[in-house]
Parts: C-alpha cells; structure tokens; sequence
C-alpha cells in the first residue's frame, strides 16, 4: 500500500471519528459531570428568544433536562450561581441537621450560606411552632432562592411529624394494596400536608427490594420483596409527593434492601453482581428514572461489581459511572446522612469526596462548618472544580424552584382531608387476610387485645366505634398459704401456679397485635385472631385461627382490622413478601 494511500485512509478515519463525535454531541467534565448533548439545545423548554444554535448557559454548564426543572428553570439558576462568591457557593449545596434545642437556626443558616436544613423529632415540638420556624427560615434567607427545608417522612417506624398531620402506616402498606393509583393519591396528600407546614423536601420514597426474613434494616420502608411492585409504588408514591409540591428523594441507591448490614452503623457490602442488581435491587430506581423524577439519594453501600471498597456515596464509578452513565439520571444527586458510621472510613472529607464523585447535596455532614470550609479549601487548591460547584448548586436551586412550581400549578393542599380519606383508602385496601373466612364475621362475642399500649388503646377506640364487644382479663392470684395446711403442700401449690401459664383468664377471643419485635404478646399466641402492625413474619410461626396483617398500627388501620374481624370489610390485601408456609391471601 503507497503511502498517499495510508495517509488518505488516515484523514478519513479520522472525519469519520469528528462526525461521530459532533452527532453524540457529548463532551465530558472534567470534574465528573457530562455536558449537554448537541441535540439537547433546541430542546423543548429552552427560554424564549435563545438562539437554537447557540447554548444556553444551563448547556454550557452541562444541566440537561428531563427530569423536572425546564431549560428556563436551569438557565435561571445557572445565572444565580454564577453571581455567588465561593463561600456561599459552598453553603448553598450543603444541607445541615436542624440543630437540637434551637426555635429556627436562621443565623446558622446565613452564616454558613447554608441551602438548608433537615427537621427530626427534637425540632418538632408542635404544628404550629413548626410552621412559623419553616415560615421564619424562607423568609429570613434574603437571597429570594427557595431553602431545602427537609423531613424524613416515609411512614411507619420512620415518622418525624406526628402532630397535626395524617398518620401514615409502613410503606409496605402500598405494596399491599397493590394499587399505585391509591399511592400516588394517599402521597399526594401526605405531600400537601408537609407543603403547608413549610417542608419543601421529604427524603422518601424508600425504592429499596426487601430481601424478606434477611433484611433486618429495611424492613416494612421497603413496598415489596418484588422488584416489580417496589418499582410501581415507589414511583407512585414520589409522583405524588412531587404533584403536591415536594420535592421527593427517591432513596437508598443502588439499593439497601438486601443487605444485613445498617450504614448507620458499618459499611455494608452488597456482594451481587452488576446483571444481578439490574434485575432486582435497580429495577425501582430505573423506573423512577424514566418516570422523570427529580432527585436520587445515594446510600453508604460497598458495591463490589462497581467501585470495590468505596462507598457509593463518594465512588464517582458508582454516581458518574452506574447513575448518571449507564442508568441515564440527570437530576439532583443527594447523598445519605454524611454523620452515618457508613461513610466513616472515607480518606479525606466524605463532603469533598461526594461532590468530585458527581453529588449535588451533602446531606447533614457531622459539622457543617467543617464541611463548607472542607469545600471551600478543596476548590482553593484545586482539589475540586468550581464548575463542578456551581452544577451541583444550580441543579438543586432549579429543583426547589420546580417542586414549588407543580403546587403552584396544581392547587394541592386544599382541604383538611387532603391526606386523611386517601391514605384510610390505601390502608383498608392493604390489610390482608391470610387465615380465616373470606367473608363474613371472623369473631363471635367479645374480644381482648394484647400488645403495644398505643396500638391497644387505638384498637379499643376502633372496637367500640364498630359495636365490637370488647371483653375483660381476669388476673390469677398466687395461692395465700392456709392457715391450718402443712407448709409442704402450700409450697408446692405455688410452684404448680408459677409453672402454670398464663396467669390470667381472658374473658373473650384473644386479639394479639404483633408489633416490629414480631413476637405475639399475650397469652394463648396460638389462640384466637393474630395481627401484624408491621412485617407479616410472625403469621408463619403461629396456628391461631384468624390471621391477618396490617401493617400500621395507625387509627385508620385498626379500624380496618376490626372491620374485617366484624366481617363489615373484606380483606382484599397480598402479602408484599414472602411469609413461609402462609399464602400470599386467604381470599
């Protein structure tokens, strides 16, 4: 071959290379993050007047659409970021822990530029104090950009706002019902509630597949052992939070459903293969991905197939590579608590090494100050990119400003039942006969129930509601030495008594409510009508006759409960797992 020949072939190789290069349209950034694709510049949503040929500063930043803000909210927000100085660059992507004891950290919030706070139990003393703390904290902020003011509202055993608000049973509760109509309804609500207490963000849906009787972390947060069922009512359930103008975070990437390690307390492992987790644990993250959902949390998990060793939380093969690569998430990336023991063992500040990795909100760091001046210092030296900065804090103010955008547009959050019929809906669909008659009265007389106080004394209030007899227990006393008997006999009088249990008599049919522990308090478990509040497990190792999961133990799921035992409700509820030796539903 003639040299002309060779170096002819060269030059055409390399314009086909060019071309195919132009039409991906893709170049990478330097700090983790990928710019926008040629094709997204006339995209529909790119403000007004912008010339299609030209990018748009939210494009040359590198922000696509697609999963919620419009080119003109990105744009928007790209220019805000511009105009910040580092310091507060650095703030406004860090979200704190709401400090303990304080009505509304206002000065800790401007002093540290911060974009947020999260509220938990000790903040949150009453609905009214809690509104005007919100209130206060919006309006004092001063720069007119919304604050991510944060909530871990997923239902069940993980509740922070129980004042003033509908009582939402374990999500595992939608799983049940199998209707992600009745979800995406029952979240709408729960949503418009939060919106009105002032909370723009709630860190839930929890998109995780339990693994069942192994998971001892996850639990009744999961939907379903199902990757399919979790997928549907995760997506439901953050639809709906999002229709009602708050910001849903679709939780733990890549999945802690699985695992039997808590990240609050060690670095779990998730040892599966990559082929593996596509078909089980990511099902529920893809599916909120093609469902244009806003934002991912990411989870302190050691992903052996992807990034060995790291947690996914700081691993850029884990956000970059596997989210933001390969699953195609464009949206706002916030990592899991940085205080958890999870993340512990990370070289360096986990708060520097998440924004390299591709993160946007660095979720409560142990010290916030420590963290904005870890950033800053990072950026200074040339550890970490401002571009990479700015993309992470425009992603989140062009987020906040679209969440606040659907309630405007959608009118939720009007009305006092805006969550209340739509969750009882969702939780009387859910309970689920596994034992027992299909139809009709389950119990004849009266009843006794055993358990929780609080379960109890909801369960009594449902009972006497429904005209179900509620019975008494008669308690039996040791046996009082006689006064003329020999001591040997008395003393073996008691020790019959002691070896004897129980020592009540129960006038009426036992009801036994099974809380998280799973054990079946009471006397005579296996006896009369048995009823989980929270996992199902316990319906296998139990041969009472009557059998029944609920999955709350809320007002609105004792009283399905008692219907269903007064034969007024039939139980149209699946077991979302697996439950050995115990159909999915008796009916």
């Amino acid at each position: 071959m003639s040299s002309s020949t060779r170096r002819l072939r060269r030059a055409l190789t390399a314009l086909l290379v060019g071309v195919v290069l132009t039409q991906a349209g893709c170049t990478t950034d330097s700090d983790g993050g990928a710019t926008a694709p040629a094709g997204d510049r006339g995209a529909p949503g790119a403000a007004a007047g912008s010339d299609p040929a030209r990018p748009s500063p939210s494009q040359r930043l590198g922000l696509r659409t697609g999963w919620g803000p419009s080119r003109a909210q990105l744009d928007r927000a790209t220019r805000d970021v511009r105009h910040l100085s580092l310091d507060e660059l650095a703030g406004q992507v860090v979200v704190a822990r709401w400090p303990a004891g304080t009505e509304a950290p206002v000065r800790y919030v401007d002093r540290l530029h911060l974009g947020g706070v999260v509220a938990f139990d000790d903040n949150i003393r009453s609905t009214a104090r809690l509104r005007a703390a919100l209130t206060r904290l919006q309006r004092r902020s001063g720069h007119g950009r919304p604050l991510f003011l944060g909530v871990d509202q997923e239902g069940g055993t993980v509740t922070r706002v129980t004042d003033g608000v509908t009582p939402l049973p374990s999500f595992m509760t939608s799983g049940a019902a199998h209707d992600p109509a009745l979800t995406r309804r029952a979240w709408a609500g729960i949503g418009s509630e939060l919106g009105r207490l002032g909370f723009t963000v709630d860190l839930a849906p929890d998109a995780d597949v339990t693994s069942g009787t192994s998971d001892a972390v996850i639990r009744s947060r999961s939907a379903s052992g199902d990757p399919a069922q979790a997928a549907r009512q995760s997506t439901a359930a953050a639809l709906g939070l999002a229709s009602s103008g708050v910001l849903p975070v679709v939780k733990h990437f890549p999945g802690h459903g699985s695992l039997t390690t808590d990240s609050h307390l060690g670095l779990p492992v998730q040892r599966a293969g990559l082929r593996s987790l596509l078909r089980t644990d990511l099902v529920p993250f893809r599916s909120a991905i093609a469902a244009g959902l806003p934002a991912v949390m990411v989870g302190h998990i050691d992903v052996r197939a992807v990034d060995p060793g790291t947690p996914a939380s700081v691993s850029r093969k884990v956000i970059s590579g596997l989210l933001r690569g390969r699953l195609g998430f464009h949206g706002l990336v916030v990592s899991d608590a940085l205080d958890m023991a999870g993340v512990a063992g990370v070289r360096g500040v986990p708060s520097v090494a998440f924004l390299r990795a591709g993160g946007d909100v660095v979720l409560m760091p142990p010290d916030a100050e420590v963290a904005h001046d870890a950033i800053v210092r990072a950026v200074r030296q040339g550890h970490l990119g401002r571009r990479r900065l700015e993309q992470a804090a425009a992603r989140m103010i062009a987020a906040l400003r679209w969440g606040r955008a659907q309630e405007q547009g959608s009118g939720a959050g009007n009305g006092a039942d805006a969550a209340r019929t739509p969750v009882r809906s969702l939780t009387r669909a859910a309970v689920t006969l596994v034992a027992g008659r299909c139809r009709g009265v389950q119990v004849s007389g009266a009843v006794v129930p055993f358990g929780d106080a609080g379960a109890v004394a909801r369960f009594r209030v449902a009972a006497r509601r429904a005209g179900l007899r509620l019975g008494t227990v008669e308690e039996v006393r040791a046996p009082r030495p006689r006064a003329t008997g020999d001591r040997r006999r008395d003393r073996r009088r008691l020790a019959r008594w002691r070896a004897t249990p129980p020592r009540v008599v129960v006038h009426g049919t036992p009801v036994h409510l099974v809380a998280v522990d799973g054990v079946v308090p009471g006397p005579q478990p296996d006896r009369g009508v048995v009823v989980t509040t929270d996992v199902p497990y316990a319906l296998g190792s139990t041969d009472a006759r009557v059998r029944v999961a609920a999955y709350g133990d809320t007002p609105a799921a004792m009283e399905a409960v008692v219907d269903v035992l007064t034969g007024d409700l039939r139980a149209h509820g699946r077991l979302p797992v697996r439950v050995a030796g115990v159909p999915r539903s008796a009916c």
